[in-house]
């Protein structure tokens, strides 16, 4: 064993131990250009990652095992007092449970992500994180100089839950494993998500998988013609425009 008593033996075990990691990463999606592959990440369970997303951008989240639950949370890169507001989210669509087409949007009623393709169906915009969950995302804002008060309510993907009709809120459990969720981000953001348990659900979580790759082409479909939802993109965009118009020199 290396014996860790001085610098250079403390370098030499800690060099070591790099060495013998084994970092597992997540399936590239098929069909999606390796070069254009711009993020890509194993989550355990307990953990969580946190990158800037660029707009055009398109995430997988996925759950190869089948327990995974990821807490998300999207706040705008280039103006942070703006992000992800579930409120919205749900009021606006006029739809509590989320699935191919609804926006992820925030206070300003622009759209900050849409949901693209979903093989799982099992998510939550009702209950947000749990404790554990919550401190992971304060980890993960703090790095990207955010309080913890920044982080609000979130997103779940990959637990589901069901309202009753008295009112009464019931976990439906996870899809089978295997199961993805795409996203397409509409405006700069920074990405956090936490992998931990449901508030309803406490099974433990197992891996979670995010993948992003540029898909510019993706922002000229049309991905949902209710009006609420093309209002939200018409923000979007003006929003977008006027943030990049080149200044006006003499």
């Amino acid at each position: 064993m290396t014996s860790t008593a001085s610098t250079m033996g403390a370098m030499a075990h800690a060099r070591a131990q790099a060495a013998a990691a084994a970092v597992a990463e997540p399936a590239l999606p098929e069909g999606v250009d390796a070069a254009t592959i711009t993020f890509t990440q194993r989550i355990p369970a307990s953990g969580y990652a946190n990158v800037v997303l660029g707009r055009g951008t398109r995430i997988r989240l996925s759950d190869p095992a089948g327990a995974a639950c990821a807490h998300l949370l999207l706040v705008r890169a280039d103006a942070p007092w703006e992000r992800l507001n579930v409120a919205d989210t749900v009021k606006v669509p006029w739809q509590a449970y989320l699935g191919n087409g609804h926006p992820l949007l925030s206070d300003q009623g622009r759209v900050l992500a849409t949901v693209l393709a979903d093989t799982s169906g099992r998510h939550d915009t009702l209950c947000g994180p749990t404790a554990e969950a919550r401190q992971l995302l304060r980890l993960a804002g703090a790095k990207h100089g955010l309080a913890p008060r920044d982080i609000g309510p979130t997103v779940s993907f990959f637990r589901g839950i069901r309202v009753e009709a008295d009112g009464a809120l019931t976990a439906t459990g996870s899809a089978a494993a295997g199961a993805s969720v795409d996203l397409l981000i509409h405006l700069p953001v920074t990405l956090l998500v936490a992998n931990a348990a449901h508030p309803l659900d406490d099974r433990a979580a197992t891996d979670l998988d995010v993948v992003a790759w540029a898909a510019p082409a993706d922002l000229e479909v049309t991905h949902n013609t209710e009006p609420e939802y093309q209002r939200a993109v018409q923000n979007t965009e003006r929003a977008w425009i006027a943030a990049r118009t080149p200044e006006v020199t003499p």
